[in-house]
């Protein structure tokens, strides 16, 4: 009962606000001002036109042959009121009604006047009237158009009687038709306004639909949590939101350049799947954002039917940082249950077949070979527990502590721990372009664990070209201003093909190596609400970037929260 209570409340609010537009149509209607704008226009149109034909015609002239000066003097005062009401009409000084009857008036007078001088009736002038007469009655109310027809229907008979009194000859049957025809004009011309008005009323409400509508939709579009994007057959954004813009580390006005501007991974790989048949109807890629700040995913949906891939397409953009934070909860379960019993079922197992190893290694009768076997368990072993170790690492890890960093002075620190440790010579790991002023937040061991455990594996692949040469480098994102720190290398780099299979677990192309590093490293940044992402380095070598969170927009989320 409610419901429909507010269904008919809603539909009078919409018939009343149908009306009240209407009303405002009627009242300041700019179908009249346009009208008499125009009319305006072949009004100074028609007095121009008459004074050239005057003075510059011979003898006998075309028009105001039997007074000329009466003539050359009316349709010179006439040439000066549309002078004059155009700039009165340009200002809407007066009421429209008073313009228009004053105006409609005037040309009865001036067209009479011109028509007596030129002859009477068979000059043809008369005929104007049918023009300034009718079209002031689309503007006039009801009464007046019925008025100003029997004015013309006088000025035209009486004309045709002083014409005839001067001796010159006349047409009383054509005064009379062409009064007639001036009286129709009148009269029909007023309903026509009115279905005119109604008309232009109902598509101005339309239009305003429409806009709110187009507003809503904008609306939607830009506070979706899905950030969008939409192109055309050419490749060129045609829609997109601010989360979009974001993701893509580009301006906000995105809408109408090219998709190649604002990121040139995507769009290359949208022109290759556009003629790559083998790639699949609804594809997605993962790319690292312009400036490299985040990893995005780009799910590719065609809008045109039979997923015609020349046609406009949408674009849906996802952080994988995100992503991976949304089963951060359930994965960590799965790994504490697959490591609870890895612990149970396979650490001690590895460590008897250790122990064993070692105890058979001592052994006085074992020849070279035997020692070489035992040694080749004992190893295995060993990189079987660390695995485990790591494992457990994961499954055990609580929740991260976060708290702001003075990021040079801890770069420092940890610069200096890490090469008295690893015993590394002077150069071999150096600290460039980082700025006093930067601050991070994230938890302090997780840091020191992912820098350390990049800066190790840098110093490993670095050694295998023949020299060490680990730079250390941060600062703030050109586009977010989102502080990032560095750690970089002269390396071989990574195979394109396999940049991202590195952060999966287990993945590794090292002999000796548990594939654990990486991936534990991105799982605790992310944790921190931190970006974790491999680069390739100009001229040769890696770089692995952490990305941090705005540190000023974290602590107030989390103090709201």
């Amino acid at each position: 009962m409610n419901q429909a209570n507010t269904d008919i409340a809603a539909r009078r609010t919409f018939r009343g606000s149908r009306d009240a537009l209407l009303a405002r149509a009627v009242d300041e209607p700019d179908l009249s001002w346009r009208v008499l704008i125009t009319l305006n226009v072949f009004r100074l149109f028609v007095a121009v036109v008459l004074l050239v034909v005057f003075f510059a015609g011979g003898e006998p002239r075309a028009f105001g042959d039997r007074f000329p000066t009466l003539f050359s003097a009316t349709a010179s005062a006439y040439l000066v009121f549309a002078v004059v009401f155009g700039v009165v009409l340009r200002q809407r000084w007066a009421d429209i009604r008073v313009q228009a009857t004053t105006q409609t008036l005037v040309d009865i007078g001036a067209v009479t006047s011109l028509m007596y001088t030129s002859g009477g009736i068979a000059s043809g002038l008369g005929g104007l009237l049918v023009v300034f007469v009718g079209a002031g009655s689309l503007v006039l109310p009801a009464q007046l158009p019925a008025i100003l027809a029997a004015a013309a229907t006088l000025s035209l008979l009486g004309a045709e009687v002083f014409t005839g009194l001067g001796g010159a000859e006349t047409n009383y049957p054509a005064a009379g038709l062409l009064s007639a025809i001036v009286f129709s004009m009148a009269l029909a011309a007023k309903p026509l306004a009115s279905r005119i008005q109604d008309s232009e009323a109902l598509a101005r409400q339309r239009g305003v639909d429409l806009q709110n509508l187009s507003e809503l939709n904008e609306y939607i579009v830009q506070h979706l949590r899905e950030s969008i994007v939409v192109i055309d057959a050419n490749n060129n954004i045609r829609l997109s939101n601010a989360s979009a813009a974001r993701l893509l580390g580009a301006d906000e006005a995105v809408r109408g350049i090219p998709l190649e501007s604002a990121s040139a991974p995507l769009d290359e790989y949208v022109q290759r799947w556009r003629v790559d048949p083998g790639l699949s109807s609804h594809p997605e890629m993962t790319m690292v954002s312009d400036g490299g700040s985040a990893r995005v995913t780009a799910h590719l949906a065609p809008l045109a039917k039979n997923d015609d891939r020349e046609g406009p397409m949408l674009v849906f953009l996802e952080d994988a940082s995100l992503m991976n934070a949304r089963v951060q909860q359930s994965k960590l379960a799965s790994l504490g249950r697959l490591s609870a019993s890895i612990a149970h079922e396979i650490r001690n197992p590895v460590g008897a077949m250790s122990h064993a190893a070692q105890l058979l290694g001592e052994s006085p009768v074992l020849t070279e070979d035997d020692k070489r076997l035992t040694e080749i368990i004992q190893t295995h072993s060993g990189r079987v527990s660390h695995i485990i170790d790591n494992v457990l690492q994961l499954s055990r890890r609580e929740s991260s502590q976060p708290e702001r960093v003075d990021l040079r002075p801890w770069i420092e620190d940890f610069a200096q721990e890490f090469t008295r440790t690893l015993e590394l010579q002077e150069g071999e790991l150096s600290i460039s372009g980082v700025p006093d002023d930067i601050e991070v937040r994230m938890d302090r061991s997780h840091l020191r664990q992912v820098m350390w455990n990049l800066c190790d594996n840098a110093v490993k692949y670095a050694s295998e070209t023949g020299g060490i040469l680990v730079e250390l480098q941060a600062g703030r994102m050109a586009t977010q201003e989102r502080p990032y720190l560095e750690v970089c290398d002269h390396g071989n780099g990574v195979d394109p093909a396999t940049a991202e299979k590195i952060f999966e677990p287990f993945y590794t192309e090292r002999s000796g190596g548990t594939g654990l590093g990486l991936y534990i490293s991105r799982e605790l940044c992310e944790l921190n609400r931190a970006s974790l992402l491999y680069l390739d380095r100009p001229g040769g070598g890696s770089i692995f970037r952490i990305v941090f969170a705005d540190p000023d927009r974290w602590e107030s989320h989390d103090t709201t929260g």
